[in-house]
């Protein structure tokens, strides 16, 4: 073989098995090095088929199967094929599941991942990404082998940071973020009170540990089977309540919850309530509020939250938004200030992450069954 075959074989090892065949004719034409670089990133190891978690008709868990002949995603411009190591089991991934958000179905379940790089379009490997780099990304499509994502939404995962946490800080770490900075719209201040309800699961244990970062005080609500995790959350004031009779969620009526946040606040209420219950905790949110607050409400994991009069927030003059990430990583310049702040976190110790459990993808129902049923006392994966 010709100097620059040698040379791309040495510097892509993973590509060694290009045919003997195909190297000759290429050799014969003569092809400058970095010809052979954009041959070798287009002959890339994808196969055409993979296994993957898809939802051909909304429903329970089990609406999730397994395939092992799904096709691969083609890589387009700008793009990168990742091959997944793990992917992030999330809420919002049942509310796809179930149909409360539509999708076109069939559909891959999952919107967060991170492995290595396989294939690089030319567009991505003029911004410097390269085969086996280590990234973690957020776009549909992540309980597979492989997705297909635009260069503009990767993560580069520092060596310091193991992949498994890397991948949990994509969807509720960079959640965790934009609510504790910017959902809130600056109307809480340094020194002031939040409520943030379930601290014990995944987003809200980042979120208790990101607002106390912030410098706000934090008053969290957590089930008595996850207390022990959330007492390691630096939180000024913890509620402790019961569990719902034979699951591992938090009863929300076992304790007198707006009562304990006047208490502690000297009846002034919270400046910020950072809400993923939904259905079951709005009246506390509202009625925990202090006059000028607001109520964040982004997630429904006891149901969806009820129409409501806006009259009702007259009292208080008090504020409520219902944001989602994708309107908090508008371009890449947000995306990657979150995700640097947060891996900086991460490195000098400051943010500490938990890793609950790890299913593997061909037991894909089983991951949701176990968050939806109010298991997790942190992130929940699969491993592909």
């Amino acid at each position: 073989a010709s100097t620059s075959t040698r040379t791309v074989a040495d510097r892509h090892p993973s590509h060694q098995l290009i045919s003997t065949k195909m190297l000759s004719v290429f050799s014969r034409r003569n092809l400058s090095c970095r010809s052979w670089e954009q041959i070798v990133r287009k002959l890339s190891s994808v196969p055409s088929t993979m296994k993957a978690a898809v939802v051909r008709e909304t429903g329970d868990a089990h609406a999730l199967g397994v395939e092992s002949d799904f096709p691969s995603p083609e890589m387009k411009a700008g793009q990168v094929i990742v091959k997944n190591q793990y992917a992030g089991i999330n809420f919002i991934d049942t509310y796809h599941r179930k149909g409360l958000y539509a999708r076109d179905l069939p559909f891959v379940g999952g919107q967060e991942g991170g492995g290595t790089v396989a294939a690089v379009s030319d567009e991505a490997a003029a911004e410097g990404i390269k085969v086996g780099d280590r990234v973690a990304y957020s776009v549909l499509g992540t309980y597979c082998e492989y997705t297909a994502v635009p260069a503009a939404k990767l993560l580069p995962v520092p060596d310091s940071v193991p992949m498994d946490v890397a991948v949990s800080c994509v969807v509720q770490g960079l959640t965790a973020h934009y609510l504790t900075t910017s959902a809130h719209a600056d109307l809480i201040k340094e020194g002031d009170w939040t409520l943030i309800h379930g601290v014990g699961g995944g987003t809200c244990q980042w979120a208790a540990q990101m607002a106390k970062l912030r410098g706000f005080k934090v008053i969290g609500t957590v089930s008595k089977g996850k207390a022990e995790v959330a007492t390691r959350l630096g939180c000024d004031e913890l509620i402790v309540l019961d569990e719902v009779p034979g699951a591992s969620y938090e009863d929300y009526d076992s304790v007198d919850i707006v009562k304990r946040v006047m208490e502690v606040t000297d009846g002034e209420g919270v400046k910020c309530v950072i809400d993923g219950i939904g259905k079951s905790t709005v009246d506390i949110s509202i009625n925990s509020l202090a006059h000028r607050g607001i109520f964040v409400s982004f997630g429904n994991a006891s149901g969806a939250v009820p129409a409501f009069p806006v009259l009702r927030l007259i009292g208080k003059s008090a504020y409520v938004t219902r944001p989602k990430l994708l309107d908090y990583i508008t371009n890449r310049e947000e995306l990657v200030w979150r995700a640097n702040e947060i891996f900086g976190w991460l490195s000098n110790g400051e943010l500490s992450v938990s890793v609950d459990t790890t299913f593997p993808l061909d037991s894909a129902a089983d991951g949701h069954l176990y968050l939806e049923a109010g298991r997790s006392k942190g992130k929940v994966l699969y491993e592909i």
